[in-house]
């Protein structure tokens, strides 16, 4: 554990107990103002400052409490923001509530004499909320930043395994773009060769020597041939030199998370779940994406008025939206919407059932001018796209138009990448999951990697998201879209 990890979760506690003694009394002071509630005027009720200081002090000590019970200062960077933040939110109403009542019952007993206004109480928790989450955005921030920076240290990461370069290689690149981790090189039989980037610290037998000699924070064992008992030695080796030990599992981990015990009669069952898209969940993601696109369309309105404007003034000889051809869920075909950012006469028109030569000449640019290797594509400085168009396409406005394809049920606001037929013809047989569920207007892939990713590490995340899907993953990617648009990373 970094000693700047222990610093920040530590800095947590003061400044979370200050941001609650001073909510109490800006909330008094708003009070003192208004009421907050239209069309009612309240008979203004406030508290004198040493009866309030003692509310506050003591109260900022039961939320402080509560929060540390709940390991809300857990010493972890790598916690989940978004967790943290919807868990700042529980338990601050947990202590609103359990405040109010405690109040109200023990009124005429421990503050005979004594009245803290109920609006004051409902203020200063709000305002513990919203200071807590942006108290938490900014130590995030400030740490990240002299992480980047290099005037923190990274946790250093050794990893074990005896697989292939292709693997390492993949896993270098995902470590080498965390913010928090910076590997040190990898244990292996033997030095992997193409892989010069990556320091050979030695076989096996030298892991006990390289703990001893305390190189690294933390061990990530990739699955491979390793036998139990040599699994036991890395273990204990980093239990004895307190390495925090990790490990990447395989298909088989992986199904054992996802079983339930079932009966069929008196028989007992054991079932793999293929997705938690299933019941619930399905209900869950169907009203989120319904309720999410309505209010993606009243929101994004005026500018899909403008963009529609724009197109047709350049280029009037075709439709404003787009339709293209896609394979959505159980090999449905469907029809894509996008704001049409190609000159009508270069677009492909199956969906139109219109025959011309537009299909052949994409195909041709894609062969001279694509920076994605097939089946995935991207034609570099397209001849095709009209001024606005490059704009549009740019900043992912073109897709804006999938939200009624989503209210209609053939997409989801979360999912893997719609593909066109021609596409998921040169789907391997695995890769082929990727059509048990709805595509996406963004997706796992779309917020990872993004258009550097191959065809392969595409299929590999979204297959990812797939098996472990959860209503808070899909609120996870959702964010990150805003920031992976804006920055085009």
């Amino acid at each position: 554990m970094k000693k700047h990890e222990i610093l920040f979760s530590i800095l947590k506690i003061p400044l979370d107990f200050a941001v609650v003694v001073l909510s109490f009394f800006v909330a008094r002071e708003i009070r003192l103002v208004t009421d907050l509630i239209p069309g009612v005027v309240l008979p203004i009720q406030t508290i004198e400052t040493p009866e309030l200081l003692s509310f506050a002090l003591s109260w900022a000590l039961l939320y402080t409490l509560l929060f540390a019970a709940h390991g809300l200062y857990s010493i972890q960077i790598t916690n989940s923001k978004i967790q943290e933040f919807l868990d700042v939110l529980r338990y601050s109403l947990y202590w609103f509530l359990f405040f109010s009542v405690w109040v109200f019952l023990w009124k005429w007993v421990l503050y005979d004499g004594v009245d803290i206004p109920r609006l004051i109480i409902f203020f200063a928790f709000l305002l513990s909320f919203f200071s807590g989450v942006t108290l938490r955005i900014l130590l995030n921030n400030i740490q990240y930043l002299l992480l980047k920076n290099k005037i923190i240290p990274k946790r250093r990461m050794l990893l074990i395994h005896n697989i292939s370069d292709a693997k390492l290689q993949e896993l270098y690149q995902d470590i080498q773009n965390s913010r928090i981790y910076s590997l040190i090189g990898y244990v292996n039989t033997d030095p992997i060769s193409n892989c010069k980037k990556i320091q050979y610290l030695g076989a096996f037998t030298d892991l006990q020597k390289i703990l001893e000699n305390n190189t690294c924070d933390e061990v990530l064992y990739i699955d491979s041939g390793f036998k139990k008992k040599e699994l036991f030695e890395i273990w204990e080796l980093c239990k004895i030199y307190g390495v925090r030990y990790r490990y990447v599992t395989n298909s088989f981990d992986i199904t054992k998370t996802n079983t339930t015990l079932s009966l069929i009669n008196r028989t007992p069952v054991i079932e793999i779940k293929n997705t938690p898209l299933e019941n619930w969940g399905r209900v869950i993601k169907r009203t989120a994406d319904i309720i999410g696109s309505i209010i993606g369309i009243l929101c994004l309105s005026p500018l899909m008025l403008i963009v529609a404007l724009l197109i047709k003034l350049e280029d009037p000889s075709g439709p404003i939206i787009y339709k293209n051809r896609r394979i959505g869920q159980d090999w449905t075909l469907f029809d894509c919407y996008k704001f049409r950012y190609l000159k009508w006469e270069y677009c492909t028109k199956e969906s139109y059932d219109i025959k011309d030569d537009a299909l052949s000449y994409e195909k041709k640019l894609i062969e001279k001018q694509s920076s994605r290797s097939w089946p995935l594509y991207k034609i570099q400085n397209d001849p095709r796209k009209t001024k606005i168009g490059t704009l549009i396409e740019k900043y992912s406005i073109d897709e804006i138009p999938q939200f009624f394809n989503v209210v209609k049920g053939d997409m989801s606001l979360v999912g893997p990448r719609p593909h066109q037929p021609r596409e998921v013809k040169k789907y391997e047989q695995y890769q082929k999951r990727l059509l048990t569920i709805k595509p996406g207007i963004t997706g796992m892939a779309q917020v990872n990697g993004r258009e550097t990713n191959n065809f392969v590490k595409e299929a590999k995340l979204d297959i990812f998201y797939i098996e472990n899907w959860s209503f808070l993953l899909d609120i996870k990617i959702l964010l990150k879209t805003f920031g992976t648009i804006l920055t085009r990373k």
